[in-house]
């Protein structure tokens, strides 16, 4: 159960990761698209469109920028890559089938000792009830 849990961590871990991950993209996306200068890209094909100068970053900020956003989506990669290795391999279908025949086993265990229980519960109210009558009864002759 506790191993269970644990991977479960990962899993959640791993989401998180991921979603982190998501994040720088967009993010990135997001700045490369805003923060860019238009520039021409072949000869054939003239620039249209100009942005004011405030609206871009200078070319050495970009460079620095788009660096520093190439390692952030590096390092989330790899922890990313990470957690993915430290997951467990999947069990063979065999196990799988032995663990959830021992699992319905203990279930079917725990039903009789419930069963069981609650038949006692049920003798312990009958007798506690019975009890009660009597006394009550012999209340009732006592005091008439």
């Amino acid at each position: 159960m506790h191993q269970e849990l644990t991977h479960m961590d990962r899993i959640t871990q791993l989401q998180d990761e991921i979603q982190q991950l998501l994040t720088i993209m967009s993010n990135s996306i997001a700045y490369l698209t805003t923060r860019a200068n238009f520039l021409q890209v072949s000869p054939e094909v003239p620039v249209t469109k100009s942005r004011n100068s405030e609206k871009y970053d200078a070319e050495e900020v970009f460079e620095a920028n788009k660096k520093e956003l190439v390692t952030d989506l590096m390092a989330k990669a790899k922890q990313v890559e990470y957690l993915i290795q430290s997951l467990p391999q999947p069990e063979a279908e065999e196990e799988q089938a032995k663990r959830l025949q021992q699992l319905e086993e203990e279930m079917t265990v725990a039903n009789k000792e419930y069963i069981a229980a609650l038949q006692r519960t049920k003798n312990l109210h009958a007798q506690v009830a019975d009890l009660l009558r009597t006394m009550l009864a012999e209340h009732d002759i006592d005091a008439g």
